[in-house]
């Protein structure tokens, strides 16, 4: 038993070329990069802290919990998670800010691990019996997984940069549900501005998918309280509280997590820190030498 609210797709073997990607980005930048939200918010090496939350959210969905369980080294090897955060970085400052060739490049490679990730969950998981079969190119998967970094990023740099305009948000979306192609994601699937992505989360919340498995509580074991030299271990309280603190109220109810007004306070103090410290650091300490080379290329 296959469950999907789409078709899964079909692809070129050569999808994308950097034409492909070309013809994307005129479409939604009009041919000006500079326009970019997705540039903007990816800039910031602080928005890393909202991709700890968001992981956290795709995990909710049972489907995604056991694809990353069944096929990744995450709970196996710990001693290659720093590998591969670092390949995660790269890749998407490769979509984000390289050339036409280097983003088709990146996204032939990410289709291509998604290619080996299928298999079906021996229990029950949540809504889905035991048996149901699951695929990393399932569109709806990918749409939640694509979905919950459009809610957790901006959100995050809100908390650590500073505000972002009611258009921005939309164009955020916007940016997202024309490049979700390039990995996959059907043309209109994702939501196009902000205030679908907004129904689209509140159905997810509400639909009765979204279920925190053991499985999702194991990976999140690590997400939250990571394995760690002990001299580092002194920062994983302050790492707890975006980490936490971004959730959504129902995802973090879900998992059990604990979050009183004490950590909310300091939450706000050490973010409000953060964006009052980042316009008086040089550039080179709070942003990406990708992001600060194509800014220079631009002047």
């Amino acid at each position: 038993m296959a469950v999907s609210s789409f078709p899964l797709q079909t692809r070129r073997r050569d999808w994308p070329t950097a034409e492909d990607v070309a013809r994307l980005r005129a479409r939604v930048t009009g041919g000006d990069p500079a326009r970019s939200v997705t540039r903007k918010l990816n800039s910031e090496t602080v928005i890393l802290l909202g991709w700890a939350p968001a992981i956290l959210m795709q995990f909710a969905h049972p489907l995604v919990a056991a694809g990353v369980a069944g096929h990744s080294s995450f709970l196996p090897r710990p001693e290659l998670r720093l590998h591969r955060l670092h390949q995660t970085i790269g890749a998407m400052l490769a979509l984000t800010f390289g050339d036409d060739a280097a983003v088709a490049r990146t996204a032939r490679g990410i289709n291509g691990l998604h290619d080996r990730v299928n298999g079906r969950i021996d229990e029950a998981a949540g809504p889905f019996p035991a048996g149901t079969t699951y695929t990393a190119h399932d569109p709806a998967l990918l749409c939640w997984v694509y979905a919950t970094l459009l809610d957790v990023l901006p959100r995050a740099y809100q908390r650590y940069v500073g505000p972002l305009t009611a258009e921005e948000l939309d164009r955020y979306c916007a940016e997202a549900s024309l490049t979700g192609p390039l990995l996959g994601i059907p043309d209109g699937v994702l939501p196009a501005g902000r205030a679908g992505l907004e129904r689209y989360m509140a159905e997810m919340y509400a639909g009765g998918t979204l279920t925190v498995t053991p499985t999702a509580r194991l990976l999140a074991r690590e997400i939250v309280w990571p394995s760690a030299p002990r001299r580092l271990r002194p920062l994983r309280p302050l790492l707890y509280l975006p980490t936490v603190g971004l959730l959504p109220p129902p995802i973090r109810a879900a998992y059990g997590f604990r979050w009183t007004a004490r950590h909310e306070r300091l939450l706000r103090r050490t973010s409000g820190l953060v964006r009052r410290l980042l316009p008086v650091l040089p550039a080179p300490l709070h942003q990406w030498p990708a992001a600060r080379a194509v800014g220079a290329s631009r002047q």
